[in-house]
């Protein structure tokens, strides 16, 4: 496949960009490409499209398939597995953030809640300390079922409420007056 220089810019920065959010450089550059392409690619026209060894090819078709973000399609008459990523903006970061969420964001939270757990009967944790790791708990907890909340929305959705943004926030903290004064 032929990039012209604008395609290329766009998969260097997609890989620096990868980097930056702990990818390999060319795990995110495949991504990068097959997302750009308009035809499935086989791991040889990868190859020699991003001038990269067959093993890093192979290995970061795996990880991309792992994370749900490329699936192997067959093409008539040709043997070989062709590759075309998700084409769906929201599908990708939907599936990314997913992804993420289960291996970094659940096995953090379980390890915090097992330690709010222990710091309960641990006599050498000053209340203090016991405080600011029960924050970070309430805090990841109320993170992830706002996640959980949205996830499930459409995207015209998200949307919406992505456009309203500010004003969203403004309008929450009107009613928030009103909670605070009926606390009072």
């Amino acid at each position: 496949m032929k990039l012209s220089p604008t395609m290329q810019k766009y998969i260097v920065h997609w890989g620096e960009m990868g980097t930056r959010w702990g990818v390999n450089r060319t795990v995110a550059q495949i991504h990068a490409l097959l997302f750009l392409a308009n035809q499935p690619m086989n791991a040889e026209d990868i190859v020699e499209t991003l001038n990269v060894a067959r093993s890093n090819v192979s290995n970061s078709l795996k990880e991309l398939q792992s994370w749900g973000l490329v699936k192997v399609q067959h093409v008539l008459g040709d043997r070989r597995d062709h590759f075309v990523a998700l084409q769906d903006v929201w599908e990708i970061f939907r599936v990314i953030t997913e992804e993420r969420k289960k291996r970094e964001l659940d096995p953090t939270l379980t390890v915090l809640r097992e330690c709010a757990i222990e710091a309960e009967n641990d006599t050498e944790i000053e209340a203090a300390t016991r405080q600011k790791m029960d924050e970070v708990l309430v805090f990841l907890e109320m993170l992830l079922s706002g996640y959980d909340d949205f996830k499930h929305l459409p995207p015209s959705v998200v949307m919406k409420l992505l456009k309203m943004g500010g004003k969203l926030g403004q309008l929450v903290a009107i009613f928030g007056k009103d909670d605070d004064m009926a606390a009072k």
